[in-house]
């Protein structure tokens, strides 16, 4: 295990410019794999399927499409951030602990936050197209 009081980088640390960039990216794309795993989250990238190009038919303008998007994108990046709390809470241990339940509470609190918001979003818009005139 490296010596914390160290004043050598981190190896990854050391790289610049496109280099940094492409292993960057190929950290991103594997958390996307590892996103696909969970089962929320696939759920979720298939109501999204639907729903992204769907805002370009709801929305009125480009503002209203943008936010129609944004907020289904929200809901994935939060079932990500959510996950990600959860397998470094289960990498501590899996033995029942007060704070290891909170934090997966507040993580899922957060999802279902970022799914009312973009039922809310949704629902607006539609009555707003459809309903209102």
């Amino acid at each position: 295990m490296p010596d914390p009081t160290s004043s050598a980088p981190h190896p990854h640390k050391q790289r610049t410019g496109l280099r940094r960039l492409w292993h960057a990216t190929g950290y991103s794309l594997t958390g996307l794999r590892a996103g696909w795993e969970e089962k929320a989250f696939r759920q979720e990238v298939c109501l999204a399927a639907l729903l992204l190009p769907s805002s370009f038919y709801v929305g009125r303008d480009w503002m209203q499409t943008a936010v129609l998007a944004a907020v289904v994108v929200l809901v994935l990046i939060t079932e990500l951030l959510n996950s990600g709390i959860e397998a470094a809470i289960d990498r501590v241990g899996h033995e029942l602990h007060p704070l290891s339940k909170r934090a997966k509470d507040l993580g899922s609190a957060a999802v279902l936050l970022s799914l009312l918001l973009c039922a809310a979003v949704w629902a607006a818009a539609l009555y707003q197209r459809f309903l209102h005139g």
